[in-house]
């Protein structure tokens, strides 16, 4: 699965492209979690799927640890049988209204699991479009900050994050994150973006 869509950041991209994320080989794959770190369906329950029952174990232990985990945040386990290291598990926000919090919920999503990263030398990391499952956050809306938080985010770090995949699912997601990412190269090209 090659990437069809690249935004050159220095000596980092951000590549978008359309597909299985539990298919995509890189150092850690982002879930989009529920605060139980319970499972559950859409992308949360495929990478469970795919990775086996070893990384319910270990949620199982977080949880008896921690009682979850707080929205716009994320906790680590292993990958099981993904083709990956770990799995950062991080829990988007409900939309409610985009008046309460939700879009720096929602970027600090972005921005924990790179955080995340750059402490366990993940050079290579996806990301699937949080939140926008049943926790309801406009897709539009949710791909233009996914978009701006990662670029940004790879503008002020170089090490040790390499490359962020975008993953979608759907044509139609896919059509909005490019879109996005189309823009947002067009504002870096002309300088307009700081």
């Amino acid at each position: 699965m090659s990437s069809d869509f690249v935004i050159q950041l220095g000596p980092c991209q951000l590549q978008l492209l359309k597909g299985d994320i539990t298919g995509v080989a890189v150092d850690a794959i982002v879930n989009a979690a529920n605060a139980q770190l319970a499972g559950g369906g859409g992308v949360d329950g495929a990478i469970h799927r795919a990775g086996g029952p070893d990384i319910m174990r270990e949620l199982d232990e977080i949880r008896s640890r921690t009682g979850g985990c707080e929205t716009g945040s994320a906790v680590v386990t292993s990958a099981g049988r993904l083709p990956a290291r770990f799995v950062f598990h991080a829990v988007g926000p409900r939309y409610r209204d985009g008046q309460h919090g939700q879009p720096e919920q929602l970027a600090s999503c972005y921005t924990t699991c790179l955080t995340l990263a750059a402490e366990h030398d993940v050079k290579t990391i996806s990301f699937p479009s949080i939140s926008t499952g049943i926790y309801g956050y406009p897709l539009e809306e949710a791909a233009e900050i996914a978009v701006k938080t990662l670029a940004n985010w790879l503008r002020n770090h170089t090490e040790p994050v390499r490359i962020v995949k975008l993953v979608q699912f759907s044509d139609h997601d896919h059509d909005v994150y490019r879109r996005h990412a189309q823009n947002l190269r067009r504002e870096f090209a002309s300088g307009a973006h700081s």
